[in-house]
């Protein structure tokens, strides 16, 4: 290519020697943040030497792990080498120089690219969670394991990831240690380990994620959240449900074969899981009480 081509306006340099066609801004969505990045690390992948790797909230994005929107909004890409080596550096970087017993590289089995684990990668982000919580959420989406048959395979287990805590010394380590026996291999998504949170720490135990509901041998739905005993099931209604046709006529069919079978189903919505808790304790309560 030539000078003159280089600097026309169609491109955009987002990092030094790399060109691409310049992006038309993404439209504002829940996972505008991870696009972003996601676009930056393909556009530095270009120019990363032998010894770079992605890492961190960049290495989270590239495996698919759920991370809060304000751990995105920095849009920089953490991209790392392993110490002795100096941490890169330059525009939308974010180096760091990593000790090699903190940190197990692998091959990213879809981008191509040097990535952290995702053991590793969920233990590096110890200084970056706010709350217990987004580690457990970070947690879950890692250990999740295959429910249905075209489910992926766990990121990694359990085990790994408490051999990645216990690798060293983490600026915010207890909140691995603190996140760790809360973590289950059965949420399929953030709002749904935020909700076993709250049934929890509400003291709402019993409550079994994702259960398969049976019919004679006969596989009927799959449940948010399952008390058998009393055939009380609660089902999170994210965004996705409403906007969906299909989803919506998949949905009314499932609960009327729930109803008819005996279960008592009751919906939680996105506000009422952001919402006060104790309204949404209250409602629960209410519903285990008339379940009964």
């Amino acid at each position: 290519m030539t000078s003159s081509r280089l600097r026309a306006s169609d491109l955009e340099m987002p990092f030094r020697a790399v060109r691409r066609q310049r992006l038309e801004p993404p439209a504002d969505s829940p996972d505008r943040g991870e696009s972003l990045l996601l676009e930056s690390l393909d556009a530095y992948a270009q120019r990363m030497t032998e010894h770079e790797f992605f890492s961190h909230i960049s290495a989270a994005v590239a495996w698919g792990v759920p991370l809060p929107r304000r751990m995105l909004r920095a849009g920089v890409l953490d991209v790392s080498v392993i110490w002795p080596r100096r941490a890169p550096a330059g525009r939308g970087v974010r180096g760091h120089a990593l000790r090699p017993w903190m940190c197990e590289l692998v091959q990213h089995p879809v981008l191509g690219v040097a990535v952290s684990s995702p053991a590793s990668t969920w233990a590096m982000l110890s200084s970056h969670y706010q709350w217990v919580d987004d580690a457990v959420v970070a947690a879950d989406a890692i250990i999740r394991e295959q429910m249905h048959p075209d489910d992926p395979p766990p990121l990694a287990g359990l085990a790994e990831l408490e051999a990645a805590a216990d690798a060293g010394r983490r600026i915010g380590g207890d909140v691995l240690r603190n996140a760790l026996p809360l973590a289950h291999p059965r949420s399929r998504s953030r709002p749904e380990t935020l909700m076993r949170l709250l049934l929890g720490r509400a003291g709402l135990g019993g409550f079994l994620p994702n259960f398969d509901v049976l019919d004679g041998g006969v596989w009927i739905a799959q449940v948010d959240f399952a008390l058998p005993r009393i055939r009380l099931a609660l089902e999170y209604e994210g965004e996705h449900h409403l906007t969906d046709p299909v989803q919506w006529a998949k949905d009314i069919a499932r609960m009327e074969r729930l109803i008819e079978l005996g279960w008592r189903v009751m919906r939680v919505t996105q506000s009422d899981l952001f919402g006060p808790p104790e309204l949404l304790v209250a409602r629960i309560r209410r519903a285990i009480d008339a379940a009964r």
